[in-house]
């Protein structure tokens, strides 16, 4: 069958997601086209050679109305499956949906309105604001992905035939299909790529790396990680960054503290990151305590694990049942503690490499395409 895979913005981090699912759908066999808006300048992340990409200028109301038409002209697939419970994918599914009276499945990876204050975010404006917000040029209700409009379709969620989602926090609130955040182990694989040869290539060979393969946010913790730094004080050590927040300025403000321990390399495509991945001494995943940590399984997370490097991460959502026994976990917030787990980890760095292999093998059995594959066919055989 053909899936179309629907991306609320592709200048955003849904496509990394909807990447994923691409790939497990193109295992099964299916043929795959990803359609999304595009409201920055370039795609968020550079997607695998295999998989195809159609982007849709991003508008605001009313323009979008248009836009939403193009998008829908483009939905040719036997099964529509939305990228996130956001108007510009859910609620355009929805429509295809509808008039077309093809299967409709959702896909969570994320509680939306968590960004907002979750449940309690509510939109009381006065008059004056009301009016601006509708009629000024930028006011906030022509954007289509407004809290409020999330709330609205939060509860359209059900009119979906399926539901994916990829925490156990998710699943509690919406129900659904476990589908981790898995990766694709065959292109993950540690076997292919020499450490040294990669540090090599990305200058790095002169320190011990500490990786967050990410965009670092606040509530990614990132700024415990260089806090634990500076208790350290050891000039060999560095955290470098790959690929940076397509944000805001974030990663800017990070390296006026902090530059002396950063080293920032650029995006690059899917397909490259394992052998980035692989001059990483530990990958550290720090995630802070919110509510947005919580509905979240971190791809960083299974980055490391598949590519058998010690995991340094927090006791934040399902962090800790993910790694199991395979990770090193401290509380969350706490540089202290990042800082004596680092001692320990190159204390006895044989033994930290065990315990990622043994998370490569975990990741094998867990995360892997084969295994969200298995999960997926056995939903779409449903539908």
């Amino acid at each position: 069958m053909k899936v179309s895979l629907i991306v609320s913005d592709l200048s955003g981090g849904g496509s990394v997601r909807a990447f994923l699912l691409a790939q497990i759908l193109k295992f099964l066999e299916h043929q795959v086209e990803i359609i999304g808006f595009l409201y920055g300048k370039e795609l968020y992340a550079i997607p695998p050679n295999e998989i195809t990409v159609i982007p849709i200028s991003g508008t605001n109301y009313p323009n979008f109305f248009g836009s939403a038409q193009k998008l829908l002209q483009k939905i040719d697939g036997d099964i529509i499956y939305a990228v996130k419970p956001k108007p510009t994918s859910f609620g355009v599914s929805l429509l295809k949906k509808f008039s077309t009276h093809r299967p409709l499945l959702l896909d969570m990876d994320d509680w939306e309105l968590s960004w907002h204050g979750g449940d309690e975010w509510q939109y009381r404006p006065g008059f004056k604001q009301l009016y601006r917000d509708i009629f000024k040029p930028k006011g906030a209700l022509r954007f289509p992905d407004h809290p409020l409009y999330l709330q609205w379709i939060e509860k359209l969620v059900p009119k979906a035939d399926a539901i994916t989602v990829d925490t156990q926090f998710l699943q509690k609130r919406f129900g659904g299909v476990y589908v981790p955040n898995g990766k694709d182990t065959a292109m993950f694989d540690p076997s292919k790529y020499d450490p040294k040869i990669s540090r090599e290539r990305y200058g790095l060979s002169e320190y011990r790396i500490l990786m967050f393969p990410g965009a670092p946010r606040p509530h990614k913790g990132v700024e415990d990680v260089l806090m634990a730094l500076d208790l350290l004080n050891e000039s060999d050590l560095r955290l470098v960054i790959v690929g940076g927040s397509p944000y805001d300025d974030y990663d800017e403000q990070l390296i006026q503290k902090w530059g002396r321990w950063i080293i920032k390399l650029p995006k690059c495509p899917v397909d490259v990151m394992p052998e980035i991945v692989a001059a990483a001494h530990v990958v550290v995943v720090p995630q802070r305590d919110t509510l947005t940590s919580r509905a979240q399984f971190p791809l960083k997370l299974t980055d490391g694990m598949a590519m058998a490097k010690p995991v340094l991460s927090t006791h934040v959502g399902d962090i800790t049942e993910i790694l199991a026994d395979t990770g090193y976990l401290v509380n969350p917030a706490s540089p202290e503690q990042i800082a004596e787990k680092i001692q320990l980890i190159f204390q006895d760095i044989d033994l930290a490499n065990e315990r990622g292999e043994k998370a490569r093998e975990r990741c094998v059995e867990k995360y892997s395409l084969e295994a969200m594959a298995s999960t997926l066919q056995s939903l779409i055989a449903q539908l």
